[in-house]
């Protein structure tokens, strides 16, 4: 398989770097990596609309949540995050 090929079918590789996007800079070559996936895979076009939205009403929340100092306790988001990489990994 090409290394075009491989940007192209790979959808885990897109869904990170769309997450990756949303916290901090892609860099070049994962900003063309990730073009090149989107312009042909609808699938990760919708996830990547779904999650800017998600974003958005996640970071609405906490700007409203923000003035009663309310946060995610530390082990929590160690566990989210655990078991979102778990997730990710069964494919």
């Amino acid at each position: 398989m090409g290394p075009l090929k491989k940007i192209v079918y790979n959808c885990k590789q897109a869904t990170f770097l769309i997450e990756k996007k949303l916290i901090s800079k892609l860099t070049f070559r994962e900003k063309i990596e990730l073009r090149i996936h989107l312009y042909g895979c609808s699938v990760c076009r919708i996830f990547n609309k779904q999650s800017a939205v998600i974003n958005q009403m996640v970071k609405q929340l906490f700007s409203d949540a923000n003035s009663d100092q309310k946060h995610l306790d530390n082990d929590f988001k160690q566990g989210l995050q655990q078991r979102i990489e778990e997730e990710l990994n069964k494919n």
